[in-house]
């Protein structure tokens, strides 16, 4: 989860908090003179050392509070996250549905996906991959949270999205069967997941090791 501005000058002290303020303040002159956009504005420097000025724990939000301000673009958040650390991609995944981009975006959510970095794959699966990812897509960022252990809880607009879906209760079976064929654990999120399929998978029980 992200920690809000307002919490963040609660949590940060000293020097960590003014490195805050003055990178908030370039990120918001950037927002006010795009005109002045030279492909390389101060802000994204910033978003780089993050975690070195804030701290790790931290870095996710700052980073998310940057784009924000600076109302980062397709471009800004292309060139972020291309040339970005994972740690640096999965903030830009996480703050995605909070800047105007529409679908525009999508392309960076399906790199994520084909990853098998769980903080990605976890960050690609929030609100703005739950809102943009067409329903085949959407089906296969379920059944990667499953091969790659990402709780799947992580999806979000899991019942939503999952209501009444006969093709995700097949694909699940599939995944659930073939797993029990090569002797390998079927994920206990499976069973989650299958079971917010109904009506379309009620009539018949998941597969289990045991069966």
């Amino acid at each position: 989860m992200l920690t809000s501005r307002k919490e963040l000058d609660d949590l940060l002290r000293g020097a960590a908090r003014a490195w805050l303020d003055e990178a908030l303040a370039e990120a918001g002159h950037a927002a006010a003179h795009p005109e002045t956009d030279s492909g390389d504005p101060p802000w994204e420097l910033r978003f780089a050392s993050a975690g070195r000025h804030c701290g790790p724990e931290y870095a996710d939000s700052v980073r998310a509070l940057l784009l924000v301000e600076a109302r980062a673009g397709l471009p800004a958040v292309t060139r972020l996250y291309e040339q970005g650390t994972a740690a640096e991609r999965r903030a830009v995944l996480l703050t995605l549905h909070r800047l105007d981009l529409g679908a525009t975006a999508l392309p960076l959510v399906e790199d994520a996906l084909r990853t098998n970095d769980t903080r990605l794959v976890a960050a690609a699966v929030g609100p703005y991959g739950a809102a943009h990812l067409d329903a085949h897509a959407w089906r296969h960022a379920v059944l990667k949270c499953l091969f790659t252990e990402v709780p799947v809880e992580a999806l979000d607009r899991l019942a939503e999205r999952a209501g009444g879906d006969a093709e995700l209760a097949r694909m699940l079976r599939d995944f659930a069967a073939e797993r029990m064929a090569a002797a390998r654990t079927v994920p206990a999120g499976l069973r989650t997941v299958l079971d917010l399929t109904a009506p379309a998978s009620a009539l018949a029980p998941a597969p289990t090791e045991e069966s």
